[in-house]
């Protein structure tokens, strides 16, 4: 297996690039050419291998998320001329990622249990244990950080103060985020999941707020199987979940620290670790469409891309 990890396109009409922590992204007018590569990040640091069709998986999720909640508000997507890319329309990006939790666990947890009753300025009840379901999901925004930086939690009265969005763009922010999460709940319960937690990007084209970027995908979201869930709560034992969360994981316990220096090695990624990350976002593929994960093929990705991303803008 072969991951793609860089991409340089000379696609037609282009007009630059930005190379992020997985994606990356063509500026042509008024629209954009988002490549899903296989690059892999964790605690905001990018991991030296890629993952065979892991960009793949996060393109055709988020396209079908997005397809399936076009109903609840406006998307950014045009099309998906190939696997592993999305072409949409440019939004201006608020600066802030609207995260919402259905359930205690993460990094909501780890603040929890060293004390923390307050994330973002939303309390949280007393007696809770790890992965338990909140009364009612809650909205804990962070900071877009740019590469290198970590985002930073922060409260919605900050945002309005910092004028990173309006009382009626916030207002609306929120009853989106918490639309496309039940939507998310529903699509996830019926294939034996639970939609644990995850984020969502917003812009404005024309003025309109517009939902951007990946949604419901194993990298901005977490996952429980619902089948056993209320046991292993009952007993503490850990959930079985689908998610990145297992990377964070596998790091921690090979000794990578998460506010460590930025220049740390990151542990050794053999190719059996590697295929096991490729497998894991398969399994949540197939889970979560309900279809089986065919494979793109591999001979020559870049030239793949090019030739389906040429044709659909030329046509």
């Amino acid at each position: 297996m072969s991951a793609l990890t860089q991409t340089s396109f000379n696609f037609p009409g282009q007009q630059g690039v930005y190379h992020g922590k997985v994606r990356d992204v063509y500026h042509l007018d008024g629209r954009l050419v988002m490549v899903a590569t296989d690059r892999i990040s964790a605690f905001d640091v990018i991991l030296p291998e890629g993952i065979p069709y892991k960009g793949q998986v996060l393109n055709q999720i988020a396209a079908q998320f997005l397809d399936a909640t076009a109903d609840i508000c406006p998307n950014w997507k045009l099309a998906t001329p190939d696997p592993m890319v999305t072409v949409g329309l440019v939004c201006e990006g608020f600066p802030v990622e609207m995260i919402v939790r259905g359930y205690l666990c993460g990094s909501a947890w780890r603040a929890y249990k060293s004390g923390v009753r307050e994330i973002c300025g939303v309390r949280l009840p007393e007696g809770m244990k790890e992965n338990e379901k909140f009364p009612t999901p809650i909205i804990t925004p962070t900071t877009k950080a740019e590469i290198g930086e970590h985002d930073e939690d922060i409260s919605k009265e900050e945002i309005l103060a910092r004028g990173l969005a309006t009382p009626e763009e916030y207002a609306l922010l929120e009853k989106y985020t918490l639309a496309l999460f039940q939507r998310g709940t529903e699509i996830a319960a019926q294939r034996g999941l639970i939609l644990v937690d995850t984020k969502y990007e917003f812009g404005k084209h024309n003025g309109e707020i517009y939902l951007m970027d990946e949604i419901h995908t194993p990298d901005s979201s977490r996952y429980f199987y619902a089948e056993g869930y209320e046991e292993r709560l009952a007993k503490g034992e850990p959930q079985k979940q689908l998610s990145k969360e297992f990377v964070r994981e596998w790091l921690l316990s090979n000794g990578f620290q998460v506010h460590g220096a930025a220049d740390q090695k990151v542990p050794e990624m053999t190719p059996e670790v590697v295929k096991s990350i490729s497998d894991r976002y398969i399994e949540l593929y197939e889970h979560i469409t309900g279809t089986t994960f065919e494979p793109a093929p591999a001979d020559n990705v870049l030239a793949r891309i090019e030739q389906n991303v040429t044709e659909y803008l030329t046509k």
